[in-house]
């Protein structure tokens, strides 16, 4: 068993960053663990009662580790734990390029490689670097070209080390993981690496690949997870005109034990940081590579989920009679306050088109965040609570499977009478929103 590396530093305080570092700290309590961002805001959240990012368990991992070998610091100042680091993670942004080759589909490395050239300048020694973002292929040949024209006498070995983390339930994956995937040539740095996770992990669960292996598994992985939730939003659309419920479809394909039930529940589509924006860059990969027609397969995977919201959000618009709707959940799915590429904003983005007005109602998500990223936000407003958002109006979209929308009572909250409930996520008390008066349209199943 190698020795545990003394001290690491990562880059990036974000959803990733963050929770992993948190919980290094909590399970190593002989190392040491820095975590540094440029924003001087974020670094203040994780230093306060009031964490930035929002996952169950996680406060009370940060609140035992935090000051004892779990610091929070911005970025300048942390050049002193950067230079006495045994190992670096990067993690930061890895966003769709919206300019130059590849726009629209590939990875954008620019903060890869800023870490890169931050990295080479500050470190001293032997510095083992790991890519804890989602990466294309061979990124960590760019990485470590950055660092050798870059270094000033340091040296370093570049592993993958690529996240496998639901939001929502990442405190309880990365206690218990699946896997943990570790990718490198260098045997002694694969090493130490595997060493820190083996203070809590079971051996058989820590796998090791190549390089180049581990940055395209984590691609596979999201894709394939993707391609399930579009496979099962096709049929949702299929049930609806059949009579066929979608929960009853998928319960039966969920029992071969080839297939599985998990990621078989019908919704509005799929968000987060990860899916979309991993399919586009296993897209570009393929047509890089001179593979059209592999490419077009994935692609068709997300316009599927694109399809699925812009049918959702056309319906809403229809039924809302007095074109006032209240859309329930901002967040892509529950437990967590991340709404990047969240099927609210597609939605709520094509209701204020139509004309509709909007008011949004989501337990964690704040509302002036949200609003920001929807561009012209005129007619968009945010309740502070569901009875606040449900007064009134023509129409509900429930959008995020928020256990508080399960239980509504809906008799009693106000909505317009004659209303529509339209249920993105099969969680609504059917019974309820009937013996309200109000219509009802769930994802998957039949209207009536």
């Amino acid at each position: 068993m190698n020795p545990l590396p003394e001290k690491i530093v990562c880059i990036g305080a974000g959803y990733v960053g963050g929770p992993t570092m948190a919980v290094i700290a909590e399970r190593c309590p002989a190392v040491g663990v820095t975590v540094l961002d440029h924003d001087a805001g974020r670094i203040a959240a994780w230093n306060s009662d009031r964490l930035p990012v929002f996952e169950p368990g996680l406060a009370e991992i940060v609140g035992r580790a935090r000051g004892r070998n779990l610091w929070f610091v911005e970025q300048r100042a942390g050049l002193a734990a950067l230079a006495e680091a045994d190992v670096i993670f990067i993690s930061v942004q890895t966003p769709t390029k919206t300019e130059g080759e590849g726009a629209g589909k590939a990875s954008d490395l620019r903060y890869v490689e800023a870490c890169a050239r931050f990295i080479a300048e500050h470190a001293r020694g032997h510095t083992i670097v790991v890519e804890k973002s989602t990466m294309p292929v061979r990124a960590a040949e760019r990485i470590q070209q950055v660092l050798a024209a870059n270094a000033t006498g340091a040296t370093f070995t570049v592993l993958s080390n690529p996240e496998f983390l639901a939001e929502g339930t990442a405190i309880r994956d990365l206690l218990q993981p699946d896997r943990v995937l570790i990718g490198g040539e260098d045997a002694a740095a694969v090493g130490s690496l595997r060493s820190l996770y083996a203070t809590w992990v079971p051996p058989e669960r820590i796998l090791t690949t190549g390089l180049w292996s581990a940055e395209l598994s984590k691609l596979a992985a999201n894709a394939f997870l993707a391609q399930r939730v579009s496979s099962i939003n096709s049929l949702s659309a299929l049930c609806e005109r059949t009579g066929a419920e979608i929960g009853e479809v998928a319960a039966v394909v969920g029992t071969d034990s080839r297939i599985g039930p998990k990621f078989l529940k019908a919704s509005v589509g799929f968000g987060g940081s990860c899916f979309r924006k991993d399919l586009l860059s296993l897209v570009y990969l393929c047509e890089h590579h001179g593979l059209p027609e592999v490419a077009a397969y994935w692609q068709q995977v997300v316009d599927l989920n694109e399809w699925q919201k812009r049918r959702v959000a056309a319906e809403v618009a229809a039924a809302a009679k007095n074109r006032r709707v209240a859309v329930l959940g901002l967040a892509f799915k529950k437990d967590t306050n991340d709404f990047r590429e969240s099927a609210a904003l597609q939605v709520v983005r094509s209701l204020l088109r139509s004309g509709c007005e909007v008011v949004a109602y989501d337990p964690r998500v704040e509302g002036a965040r949200f609003a920001s990223e929807l561009g012209d936000a005129t007619g968009f407003t945010v309740a502070a609570s569901a009875r606040q958002a449900l007064a009134g109006v023509g129409a509900v979209a429930v959008l995020t499977e928020w256990e508080e929308f399960a239980t509504l009572p809906w008799a009693s909250v106000g909505v317009a009478a004659g209303a529509t409930v339209f249920d993105g996520r099969g969680i609504v008390d059917r019974a309820a929103v009937r013996q309200a008066g109000l219509g009802l349209r769930v994802i998957g199943s039949p209207a009536g």
